[in-house]
């Protein structure tokens, strides 16, 4: 059963040494993600699974220490889900089984609040995946220990300025704040509502991700809480925690 959750941005941006210059924008947002996987921790789950965007289905799932790497970002910085440090400056193997980048971010953290917890497991979730599949996805981790904890990554929209990603859409202001809500509450039947078309319309990667956590969370009776809302670059980030 769903005992704890942390909702956190998955934007590369969001690793100092890959914002660079801009690193200082984010520390608000790093600070809250911080605070979420101590919520995690606190809840002694006897399983953590992580999720994260990904743009094809069927990625995972990913055993605790697969590699991720910020390579492609022009930073030689690689990390692994939950065990084994990625400080090593020589390039890894072609071979090697990746993570996809948010569940990179989300190693990234996990490192950085040297998380000492239960095991650990990454999953990618397509972000085309359709809700009744996300749902059913999420009843299914729920179920897979007597205490279960997820680590939710996924931004909301890209489209909250002329400058960001997906251009400015004016629908994305209330598509975030509903979202910001319901991840802040732990509004289930919200979550599960949300329409998959406008969600990637606004570019919305965390869409998926969250409504596996809807299903997990169907029997669980949780508490909500937002630690964090903005906007950044135009993109629409959120932390929140249940527990």
């Amino acid at each position: 059963m769903l005992v704890a959750a942390a909702v956190c941005p998955c934007p590369p941006l969001l690793v100092p040494e890959v914002a660079a210059g801009a690193a200082p924008e984010l520390e608000a947002a790093r600070a809250a993600c911080t605070n979420a996987l101590g919520v995690l921790a606190a809840a002694r789950p006897d399983l953590l699974v992580v999720l994260g965007p990904t743009e094809q289905s069927g990625r995972g799932p990913h055993p605790e220490g697969t590699l991720g790497s910020f390579r492609a970002f022009g930073v030689e910085l690689d990390v692994r889900l939950g065990s084994g440090k990625g400080d090593d400056d020589t390039a890894p193997a072609e071979s090697e089984p990746r993570l996809p980048p948010s569940l990179a971010v989300a190693g990234w953290l996990l490192e950085r609040t040297a998380w000492s917890g239960a095991p650990i497991e990454g999953l990618g979730v397509a972000e085309s995946l359709a809700a009744e599949r996300c749902v059913e996805v999420g009843r299914r981790i729920a179920a897979r220990a007597e205490r279960v904890a997820l680590l939710v990554m996924g931004d909301a929209s890209a489209c909250r300025t002329l400058k960001a990603p997906g251009y400015l859409d004016e629908r994305a202001a209330p598509f975030d704040a509903e979202a910001a809500r319901a991840l802040g509450t732990a509004d289930v039947a919200a979550l599960k509502a949300f329409d998959v078309e406008l969600a990637d319309d606004l570019k919305a990667s965390g869409r998926a991700p969250w409504q596996v956590l809807a299903g997990a969370a169907e029997e669980a009776r949780l508490e909500g809480a937002l630690l964090y809302e903005d906007a950044p670059y135009g993109v629409g980030y959120v932390v929140a925690t249940w527990s």
